[in-house]
């Protein structure tokens, strides 16, 4: 059995359904117990890193809107021309 903290930040926890692999979900199991964390913080945890993650790349991507594109032949073209390919 796992333990379930209340750390402030599942203020208003909503319930889902989700369905995980049966070995993935051994897994969580296991590393919730060995951590003595649930397996919904566990899960919390990975969607907001893997939110964050999408955050940088979109901050990446609106750093870089305004520089110009290279059409993919033309860097081949210029690849080849300089020897590298």
């Amino acid at each position: 059995m796992t333990l379930w903290r209340h750390n402030g930040d599942m203020a208003d926890p909503k319930r889902a359904t989700v369905y995980f692999d049966s070995t993935l979900h051994r897994a969580l199991r296991v590393k919730a117990a060995q951590t003595e964390h649930s397996v919904s913080h566990l899960v919390n945890a990975a969607v907001r890193r893997s939110l964050a993650e999408d955050a940088e790349d979109l901050a990446a991507f609106d750093e870089r809107a305004k520089e110009p594109n290279v059409d993919f032949e033309d860097m081949l073209k210029d690849l080849k021309r300089r020897g590298k390919i």
